[in-house]
């Protein structure tokens, strides 16, 4: 089948070609880096743009650093997603290689990431390398709770501080004010325990972000941002008042950047599949991993894509990608790719378990499907899909559909869920 019979058959169609038909050079406009990479012993400049008496981004030996917003961090455009760290002697080349800023939670690795990072700190010193790690905030949560867990990750970490403390995987944007969470956190920020705010967002970004952005009290989001978000929806979504208009994750970024509130982005490389398989595939392999690394970090109002990194390949795969524009056949590679997986990707946006009647966790099954069928997460899976069996609205499910008519990208919610379900049953 040929590209434009691919393009004319997937959801979207219309933004799709309206998208490729802008080409590569006005795409490359509004990134923040230039053509070519910086070579060994670049020192550090301004690239295009300052924020303040900050630049936007910096170059030196060989890695791109961009501005995280108002935090004035300068953190590598290539970071170290922390589900799971690689093993040390990786994980200690890659801050070798330049990468400044690493990802964490008290819940990765049963604290284990934490612990390899404090080492890294001994290793290398700690301003080297900048940390976001994260508390969960769990039923019946408490102040008290909070400082503890967060009191427990710089015992791990082996530092008096963190660059970032944040909130992981918010939901309800009613957690991002309430009284024993900004308690804790200034608290914490008081004792020069935390630098700044922030909080990663899985599901629900169209309520959370604009929440997040607009109390003025995170420095930071994250949140998932990859090339199938090039799909804006062909039809009005009500989200949140008239500016959002229609699912986008975009939108949430631009809203974000318009503050200065930083921006990272998580689930880059989702793909329906394995990356550790991705060498086998016939649809792109190595060059379709770095064409959505290249495609994320063409949005100039990103800071940083963040990324597992588990073996050597990995790594020169995706460092090859630093201060590189997208290609026209990167561009090429990508719309296929897109074209073929569109209606298999969730977007994690909420919508479906919003509009469900019977108040089924939707979205959180569908996480559970990816973390169980492309990340190869069997226990993350299996935990995320149990907590929602554990309220039984699944099996109150009268199969009614409004989730589907809910979900702007037609997705076929109904079947992801009763599969999701059907896993750890």
């Amino acid at each position: 089948m040929a590209l434009r019979d691919l393009i004319d058959h997937s959801p979207g169609r219309r933004s799709f070609l309206m998208g490729l038909a802008a080409g590569t050079a006005a795409a490359l406009a509004s990134r923040p880096v230039p053509a070519d990479p910086p070579g060994p012993g670049t020192p550090i400049k301004p690239a295009t743009g300052t924020e303040g008496a900050h630049p936007r981004s910096v170059l030196k030996d060989g890695m791109v650093y961009r501005r995280l917003g108002r935090t004035g961090l300068l953190i590598s455009e290539i970071s170290l997603g922390g589900s799971p760290l690689p093993d040390e002697r990786l994980f200690f080349r890659l801050i070798e290689r330049g990468i400044n800023y690493v990802d964490a939670s008290e819940s990765y690795e049963n604290g284990n990431v934490e612990r390899l990072i404090g080492r890294a700190f001994k290793t290398f010193g700690r301003d080297k390398l900048h940390v976001h790690t994260r508390f969960h905030l769990r039923k019946s949560f408490t102040e008290a709770g909070i400082i503890a867990s967060a009191e427990a990750s710089l015992r791990r970490l082996d530092t008096d501080h963190v660059e970032v403390l944040g909130i992981h995987g918010v939901e309800d944007p009613a957690h991002l004010t309430d009284g024993r969470v900004l308690a804790a956190f200034d608290k914490l920020k008081a004792q020069g325990k935390c630098l700044f705010r922030g909080l990663t967002c899985h599901a629900n970004q169209h309520a959370v972000i604009p929440k997040a952005v607009e109390c003025g009290l995170y420095d930071m989001v994250q949140i998932g941002y990859n090339v199938f978000d090039i799909l804006e929806t062909e039809r009005d979504v009500r989200t949140y008042g008239d500016y959002l208009g229609e699912s986008g994750i975009r939108k949430l970024i631009d809203l974000a950047h318009g503050k200065d509130v930083g921006v990272t982005a998580m689930k880059v490389l989702k793909i329906g599949g394995r990356r550790q398989d991705l060498a086998a595939r016939k649809d792109g392999g190595a060059a379709l991993i770095q064409a959505m690394l290249k495609w994320a970090l063409e949005n100039g109002k990103l800071a940083a894509v963040v990324t597992e990194i588990l073996n050597e390949s990995q790594m020169e795969q995706d460092l090859a990608v630093v201060g590189r524009p997208l290609t026209s056949g990167d561009r090429r590679i990508l719309y296929v790719h897109v074209a073929a997986h569109a209606r298999e990707t969730c977007h994690f946006c909420g919508l479906c378990q919003a509009a469900c009647p019977r108040g089924i966790r939707t979205a959180d099954l569908s996480m559970g499907l990816v973390y169980f069928e492309s990340y190869e997460k069997a226990a993350r899976a299996r935990d995320r899909i149990r907590d929602v069996l554990a309220d039984g609205a699944v099996s109150a499910c009268g199969d009614c559909g409004a989730c589907e008519r809910a979900c702007p990208y037609g997705l076929p919610v109904r079947g992801r869920t009763h599969r999701a379900a059907a896993l750890f049953a």
